[in-house]
């Protein structure tokens, strides 16, 4: 009941803040407007109620809040909030200072919803308190939950494109062209996750970017051994002047070589993971079926 009482009070004093400075930006609108319509030069901008709700309240408060939570977030929370985002291939369209609006609204919401539904349940204090701690935390943690699956997701895509892209890169190179002209030429033919990614690192060299800095950020927003390995491979080859075909047909061996491998490992984890299902589900079935009329029978005797 305390913990009731001093959540109304807060309520109430935030919504008396709110109708508080709307009524007082409100009065000094209406004196503009009188103004100015003493003089002929009324402005359809300065007519509020012709605007949607959108444009009067909620934008200027999501700027304004974006514009104080991006002072206290550091560099270094941006620059983190960033690269995971862009692993994740940013679904969303959203900055660092977004995410962690959405994360703070989702530790208001989550709680407030958790405590109204304890509330109009008629949950135990004690419940409804766990609840609510338990949405705090589910809050908290899950946008990255999402980002994560975001990841591992983009990562199987490009698992699976891999070998195809460097075997056209490969046979685009030994055609006559150049690295750089090969990956144009394969990102220009071939959708998916790698040809956006080496796309996006060829814009950055035509911007001005050395190769190896460009390659390094693919390496980046791609955390995979097999990319680490390739980008590797294809710096070190720059360096030393080792022939490009050779390494990328190497490249592509290894990754053909290391796909199977994770299969076969996959085939022999099946049986482990089948083993609980069949279990906990098929087993019993099996037994009521073959098992049961003989119980039935059993009984009837007694």
């Amino acid at each position: 009941m305390i913990v009731l009482l001093y959540s109304l009070t807060l309520l109430l004093f935030c919504f008396g803040l709110f109708v508080g400075a709307v009524e007082k930006r409100k009065r000094i609108q209406n004196r503009v407007m009188s103004v100015l319509q003493a003089e002929g030069n009324l402005s359809n901008e300065l007519e509020p109620e012709k605007q949607p709700f959108s444009k009067r309240v909620i934008q200027p408060l999501s700027k304004r809040i974006r514009k104080n939570y991006q002072q206290h977030l550091s560099s270094e929370q941006k620059a983190a909030i960033e690269l995971k985002l862009l692993q994740a291939g940013n679904p969303l369209g959203m900055t660092p200072v977004e995410f962690r609006m959405v994360q703070l609204l989702l530790f208001i919401v989550l709680p407030l919803g958790m405590f109204g539904l304890g509330f109009i349940g008629q949950f135990p204090i004690g419940l409804t308190i766990i609840f609510v701690i338990f949405s705090m935390i589910l809050a908290r943690f899950l946008p990255l939950f999402y980002l994560n699956g975001k990841i591992k997701e983009r990562n199987r895509k490009v698992l699976k494109e891999l070998p195809d892209f460097l075997d056209l890169v490969t046979v685009s190179i030994e055609a006559g062209l150049g690295f750089d002209g090969a990956l144009s030429k394969v990102v220009a033919k071939k959708d998916g996750v790698l040809s956006k990614e080496f796309q996006r690192c060829l814009e950055e060299m035509r911007l001005g970017k050395t190769r190896r800095a460009a390659l390094t950020g693919v390496k980046d927003r791609l955390v995979l051994d097999d990319i680490r390995s390739l980008i590797g491979s294809i710096i070190q080859a720059e360096q030393l002047g080792i022939g490009m075909v050779q390494v990328m047909r190497v490249q592509s061996n290894e990754i053909r070589q290391r796909r199977k491998q994770r299969a076969e490992e996959a085939a022999m984890k099946a049986p482990i993971k089948m083993l609980f299902p069949l279990i906990m589900f098929i087993f019993p079935c099996i037994f009521i079926v073959l098992l049961g009329p003989a119980v039935i029978r059993f009984l009837d005797f007694f």
